[in-house]
C-alpha cells in the first residue's frame, strides 16, 4: 500500500486585496478539504493549514492518500411487487433499470425495508488516483471563493480576484500534473518580489514553508503578525513610547507584507496641536502607520511604518514615510485652525440647507425634533433638560466643518473639541461625541447621562422618521443603518437602566414626524391609490412595527450573553413597557429556569394556559369569576392551592412593586407542591358549573401570578 503524503497547493498571483485575504485563504482551505472529503480521499483534514501572503494562496494537507478507496455504489430499482408481470416475467421497468446499471436482471439483489421489498444493483467501482482528481478539486475550490468582482487579464476566458502567475501542486515530492486558470502545475514557486525575485525550487510539500522563508517570504500569516508585533514593540521601546496597534491594523499590515520590517519615524511637534484623533486617523486609515503614545496616553511625534523589504538604507524609507505624512498633517492642521474661527453654534443656520431626507426635511429639522425628544427624556431620567436641548441643537453642526468633511469618521469627536473650545458646558461637549456610541459591535454605550439622553433621542427620531417614510430595512439593504440604531437604542436603555416607556417614547417620536412624511410612506394598493388611513392610525401601526423591530434586534444581543430564545419569548409575551424592565425580567426568568422546580411549574403553566384557552373557545363558555369562592371547594387540594397562592401574593407584593423579579419567582417556585397536588387529585371540568367556574378562576389566579413576570408556559 502506498504511504499517504502531504499535499501542497500554492497559487501565485498579483497582490491580493489585504482586507479580503484572510477570508479568501480560509475559504480556499475549506474548498480543498471539502473536495477531498467529498471524493472520499483519506487525509489529515483536521491538521490542514491555510497559508497566504499578498502574492499567494496556499493549502498544506498532511497524510493525503494516493487514491480513493473502492466506491460501493447501490442503486434502487423498482419495487419487487412491480418488477414482474403476472407470468413472472421481468417488467419493462425492471428491464430498463437493469440495462441502465449495465447488469443482467439475475444479477440484481433484493432489499427488504419496512416499506416493502425492492430490487437493487450493487457494484464496486475502483477508486481513482488522487493526482487525477486534484486539478478538479482545486478548480472547484477557487470558483467557490467569495469574490464579488472577479477580473479578467490578457486574452483569457477565465477570471479571478487578481491575475494568476504560477501554480504549485505537490503530493509529497511528486508533481501533480494539472491546469488551473491556464497555469500548468509544477514545483517552481516565487520568493519576495524584490529581495528574491528568482524562481524558488520546492523539493517537496513539507519543505515548502522553509523554502519560502529562505526566499524572504513568511507564508504563515500568524508568523508575520508575531514578527510585526515584536518589531513594533522594539522600535517603540527605543523611543520610550507605547505603540497603539489594533487588531484590524495588524491584520492589514500582515496582509500587505511578505517580509515585514518596522521603521521608526517622526513628524514635526507643531502638528501635535491638532486633536490627536485626526492625526491617528490619518496615520492608521490612510497610511497604515502605527502611532506611538507616551506613558500618560498622550500622542507623541513618533510613529512606525512597516516596510515590505529589508533595506540596505532604511533611512531612505524613513524619509519617504515622513514625507508622505507631512502634507496630510498640514491639511489637518489647516482644517483645525480654520474651523476654530467659527463657533460651532454658528453652523446651525447652515444646517437648514443640508437635506437629511426629502420627506423629513433638513438636518436642522432633524436637530429640532431630537432637541424636543431630548428635553422630554431628560426630564424623565433626571438630566438637565436645558443642557440636553443645547447638546441636541449642536449635535449636527460639526458635519459642516472642514475637518469632518475630510474625515467623516471624526463626526462627534470634532464636535466635542469645537464645543470645548467655544466654552460650552463640559457635559454638552462630551455628549456631542458620546451620543454616537455604540459605534460598532462591542463598543460601550455613552458614559454620561446627557450623552445617553441624546443617544436615545437621536435614535428614536431616526427610527420613527425613516419607518414613517417607508424605508424600513429589507434584506441586505439598510441605507440609514436602522438595525444598528435599534440595537444601540436598546443597549443604551438596558445598560444604562433607563426606565422609559418604549412604546410611549416611540409615540412621542412619531408625533414629531410631519403628517406629510407619514402619508408619503404609504404604498399604493392594487388600485394604485394609497390606503385610506389618517395620520393617527398610521402612527399607531408604526409604533407597533418599531417596537417589534427593536425587540427583534435584541434577540441576538441576548443570545450572545447565553440566554435561550424561550426565555426571551417568555418575557416578550408580557410586553414590558421598559427595556430596562425587560432585562430585569429576563435575568429573573433565567435564574428561575435553573431551579429544580422550574420544569414542572413551566409544564403546569402551559397546561393551565391550554385549559383556560379551550374553555374560552367553547360555545356558551362559562363566565369565570374574578374572585375564588372557598364555599365551592370540594377538596383539600383546592383549598391548599388557594391558600398557597394568597400567601405567595402577600409575600411577594413588595418585591414585585420594587421590580425584584428574581425574588418574586423564587417565592412562586414554592408553589410546585400544591400545584402538583391540585392536578393529581382535582378534575377541573367538574359537572357542577359553579365548581368548574371556581376551579377555572383558581387556575386563572395561578397564571396571573406568574404572568406578572413572564409567560412561564413558554419555557
Amino acid at each position: 500500500m502506498i504511504a499517504a503524503k502531504s499535499l501542497l497547493i500554492e497559487l501565485g498571483t498579483e497582490e491580493l486585496p489585504p482586507k479580503a485575504l484572510d477570508e479568501l485563504s480560509a475559504a480556499f482551505l475549506r474548498g480543498v478539504c471539502d473536495g477531498l472529503a467529498k471524493r472520499g480521499i483519506a487525509a489529515g483534514l483536521e491538521q490542514a493549514r491555510a497559508y497566504c501572503s499578498p502574492r499567494r494562496l496556499a493549502v498544506l494537507v498532511p497524510e493525503v492518500a494516493a487514491a480513493q478507496p473502492q466506491q460501493s455504489i447501490e442503486r434502487r430499482g423498482p419495487a419487487l411487487a412491480a418488477a414482474y408481470d403476472a407470468d413472472g416475467q421481468p417488467s419493462r421497468a425492471l428491464l430498463g433499470f437493469a440495462q441502465s446499471c449495465g447488469v443482467l436482471v439475475e444479477q440484481l439483489e433484493k432489499l427488504e425495508t419496512d416499506k416493502g421489498a425492492w430490487l437493487v444493483s450493487r457494484t464496486v467501482k475502483p477508486g481513482q488516483p488522487t493526482a487525477a482528481l486534484l486539478p478538479e478539486i482545486v478548480d472547484e475550490a477557487l470558483k467557490a471563493l467569495p469574490i464579488p468582482r472577479p477580473m479578467r487579464w490578457a486574452d483569457h476566458d477565465y477570471s479571478f480576484v487578481r491575475p494568476a502567475h504560477w501554480l504549485v501542486i505537490l503530493h509529497g515530492a511528486e508533481i501533480v500534473d494539472g491546469e488551473v486558470l491556464g497555469l500548468q502545475s509544477g514545483r517552481k514557486s516565487r520568493g519576495h518580489r524584490f529581495m528574491h525575485p528568482q524562481p524558488v525550487h520546492v523539493a517537496d510539500a513539507d519543505g515548502w514553508l522553509d523554502s519560502m522563508r529562505a526566499s524572504k517570504v513568511l507564508a504563515d500569516p500568524q508568523e508575520r503578525r508575531q514578527r510585526i508585533q515584536a518589531q513594533i514593540e522594539g522600535v517603540a521601546g527605543a523611543t520610550g513610547g507605547l505603540p497603539r496597534l489594533g487588531d484590524a491594523l495588524l491584520d492589514e499590515l500582515a496582509n500587505l507584507t511578505e517580509w515585514p520590517v518596522a521603521i521608526a519615524c517622526t513628524f514635526e511637534r507643531e502638528f501635535l496641536s491638532v486633536p490627536p484623533e485626526a492625526l491617528v486617523t490619518t496615520m492608521v486609515a490612510n497610511q497604515k502607520f502605527v502611532p506611538v503614545f507616551d506613558a500618560g496616553g498622550k500622542l507623541t511625534e513618533h510613529f512606525i511604518g512597516i516596510a515590505n523589504i529589508e533595506s540596505k538604507d532604511p533611512a531612505e524609507i524613513r524619509k519617504g514615510y515622513e514625507r508622505v505624512i507631512r502634507p496630510r498633517f498640514a491639511d489637518a492642521k489647516f482644517f483645525w485652525d480654520e474651523d476654530l474661527k467659527t463657533p460651532l453654534a454658528g453652523y446651525q443656520e447652515q444646517l437648514k440647507g443640508v437635506t437629511y431626507q426629502q420627506a423629513l426635511g433638513s438636518q436642522w429639522d432633524k436637530s429640532v425634533r431630537v432637541a424636543e425628544l431630548a428635553r422630554v427624556i431628560a426630564n424623565r431620567v433626571g438630566a438637565d433638560a436645558a443642557l440636553a436641548t443645547r447638546a441636541a441643537s449642536l449635535s449636527k453642526c460639526d458635519l459642516l466643518t472642514r475637518m469632518v468633511g475630510e474625515f467623516p469618521e471624526l463626526q462627534g469627536v470634532m464636535g466635542r473639541y469645537y464645543a470645548s473650545h467655544d466654552g460650552e458646558p463640559a457635559e454638552v461637549a462630551a455628549a456631542l461625541d458620546s451620543y454616537y456610541q455604540p459605534r460598532f459591535a462591542g463598543d460601550a454605550i455613552a458614559a454620561g447621562l446627557l450623552g445617553r439622553v441624546l443617544a436615545v433621542a437621536e435614535r428614536l427620531d431616526t427610527l420613527a422618521g425613516i419607518f414613517a417614510v417607508g424605508m424600513k430595512p429589507g434584506g441586505n439593504k439598510d441605507p440609514f443603518a436602522l438595525r444598528r440604531a435599534a440595537l444601540g437604542l436598546g443597549r443604551t436603555l438596558i445598560e444604562a437602566s433607563m426606565d422609559l416607556d418604549l412604546r410611549g417614547s416611540l409615540v412621542e417620536a412619531l408625533e414629531l414626524v410631519p403628517d406629510a412624511a407619514l402619508l408619503a410612506g404609504l404604498k399604493p394598493g392594487k388600485d394604485g391609490k394609497p390606503p385610506a388611513i389618517n395620520p393617527a392610525q398610521r402612527r399607531a401601526i408604526l409604533r407597533d412595527e418599531l417596537y417589534d423591530f427593536i425587540l427583534d434586534r435584541l434577540r441576538g444581543y441576548y443570545a450572545e450573553q447565553g440566554f435561550d430564545n424561550s426565555q426571551f419569548e417568555s418575557v416578550l409575551a408580557v410586553q414590558p413597557a421598559s427595556l430596562a424592565d425587560f432585562d430585569r425580567r429576563l435575568r429573573a426568568v433565567a435564574a428561575f429556569g435553573r431551579r429544580p422546580e422550574a420544569a414542572n411549574l413551566a409544564a403546569a403553566n402551559k397546561r393551565v394556559a391550554n385549559i383556560l384557552r379551550k374553555q374560552a373557545e367553547e360555545p356558551g363558555a362559562l363566565v369565570v369569576p374574578r374572585v375564588v369562592d372557598p364555599a365551592c371547594f370540594e377538596s383539600n387540594a383546592e383549598r391548599e392551592l388557594a391558600d398557597a397562592l394568597a400567601a405567595a401574593q402577600r409575600d411577594s407584593a413588595e418585591a414585585l412593586a420594587a421590580g425584584d423579579y428574581a425574588a418574586v419567582l423564587a417565592r412562586l417556585a414554592q408553589l410546585q407542591s400544591p400545584v402538583d397536588a391540585f392536578f393529581d387529585s382535582v378534575l377541573v371540568n367538574a359537572d357542577d358549573p359553579a365548581v368548574r367556574a371556581n376551579r377555572l378562576a383558581l387556575l386563572g389566579q395561578l397564571k396571573a401570578q406568574f404572568s406578572a413576570i413572564a409567560d412561564i408556559a413558554v419555557l
